[in-house]
């Protein structure tokens, strides 16, 4: 016999997974958790409906650039060639994100380097970049992100969503 979630008395389930008995207080109880579990629900739906196009991108960008750490992690920069340390390490882009919206979530685009100095005191070291890029993939592949670079892409909210949602499962799976 289980014992009620509120009162802590055994009772008699009417369903298998009834979890309060039917006392008053312990009803209200049940009541009140229904409540606060609905209203957690609505106030999630509700903030996701307020986002913006941005907010999603933002997140996407977010989750995106944590997998491509996590799927580089032990490999030396892209740029440098060196090893990266731990904490100095960013989701560096050959095609930057903000003018080639196209490659912004393309993963052979996006490669792990070195906060500092190669990303953010070299503006991307865009010229070992490309010679470190040919290396580990081939020019076949520089030229394939060479010319997809200019096409210009705007993503819609369920796009950025979905893309949120395939990162997650992968940083998941990599962790």
């Amino acid at each position: 016999m289980p014992r009620c979630k509120n009162c802590k008395d055994k009772f008699e389930p009417i369903s298998f997974n009834q979890k309060f008995c039917f006392k008053d207080e312990c009803f209200k109880a049940f009541v009140e958790e229904i409540k606060e579990k609905t209203w957690k629900e609505t106030k999630t739906r509700m903030k996701n409906d307020l986002k913006t196009t941005q907010d999603w991108l933002k997140e996407a960008q977010t989750i995106f650039n944590k997998y491509v750490r996590l799927r580089d992690e032990g490999l030396n920069c892209i740029s440098c060639d060196k090893p990266i340390r731990k904490g100095n390490c960013d989701a560096g882009h050959l095609w930057s994100a903000g003018g080639h919206s196209n490659l912004r979530f393309n993963e052979f685009n996006v490669n792990a380097q070195c906060s500092r100095p190669c990303n953010k005191d070299k503006s991307g070291d865009i010229n070992n970049y490309r010679l470190g890029f040919i290396k580990r993939y081939g020019e076949g592949k520089l030229s394939d992100l060479d010319s997809m670079a200019h096409i210009e892409r705007r993503f819609t909210k369920e796009e950025l969503k979905e893309i949120i949602q395939t990162y997650k499962k992968k940083v998941n799976e990599l962790q």
